[in-house]
């Protein structure tokens, strides 16, 4: 995995995507999933949940529980779909450091080949109490998602919905 240097990467990369963000949005899809069987979320499906949350019209338009079908939420709504392998592409080393962050950090376990929230940390309700509308949303939003994808059947079904694979 290779990145560029903090300081050739672009400010809004830098500010919105780096990784300690990302590991907070991999800690709470870790702890959504896990929810519904305690095993943690398959490392694959991250590489799903987290750009589907961080594209704000997609977060927006999230389904408001977990009972509704993923195929056919997907089928409702095609421009969803739209970029998003290119976009999920893209993410993928920024993901990676965020979950290497996350385990170094003690925020996630790595179980392979699954991924496992921590227990809830103090600094976390600090944390979401300090955080803008929107971070407290895609932190929100990725945990449902964690959850949504739990309850829509293997992960590589939901990997193969959104047009991926494993």
């Amino acid at each position: 995995m290779s990145l560029r240097p903090w300081s050739q990467r672009p400010v809004e990369e830098a500010r919105l995507l780096n990784p300690a963000f990302l590991a907070v949005l991999t800690w709470a899809c870790a702890r959504g999933y896990g929810e519904d069987d305690g095993n943690g979320v398959p490392f694959p499906l991250l590489f799903v949940a987290l750009p589907v949350v961080l594209h704000k019209a997609t977060r927006q338009d999230l389904p408001r529980t977990v009972s509704t079908p993923l195929a056919a939420w997907l089928a409702d709504r095609p421009e969803v779909q739209v970029r998003f392998a290119e976009r999920a592409l893209a993410l993928v080393p920024l993901v990676k450091e965020g979950i290497l962050f996350g385990t170094n950090g003690q925020l996630l376990q790595m179980s392979s080949p699954r991924i496992l929230a921590a227990s809830r940390p103090r600094a976390m309700t600090g944390f979401l109490k300090e955080a803008t509308a929107e971070v407290a949303e895609c932190v929100k939003k990725t945990e449902f998602v964690g959850k949504w994808f739990a309850h829509s059947g293997e992960y590589s079904t939901v990997m193969a919905l959104w047009g991926m694979t494993p």
